[in-house]
């Protein structure tokens, strides 16, 4: 799996979880989801994104042009 597929099902997990966490414990868990969506319409602009530097250095991700030029 590449890393902006990795960034794509973390953001989607990220929204489910505050979704649900608005639901069951509190109404201000929607920050959250406000936070993401912040986060992921920056990064369509800048191609920067906090998560992606976490999931390349901690988890070992390649980016899809990295893995293109593997094989």
């Amino acid at each position: 799996m590449s890393a902006e597929r990795a960034l794509t099902a973390f953001a989607g997990i990220m929204v489910l979880l505050s979704v649900v966490l608005t639901v069951y414990v509190s109404g201000y868990y929607v920050w959250l989801t406000v936070f993401v969506g912040a986060n992921l319409f920056q990064q369509s602009f800048t191609g920067f994104c906090p998560a992606m530097i976490v999931l390349r250095k901690v988890f070992g991700f390649k980016t899809e042009r990295e893995l293109a030029l593997k094989q």
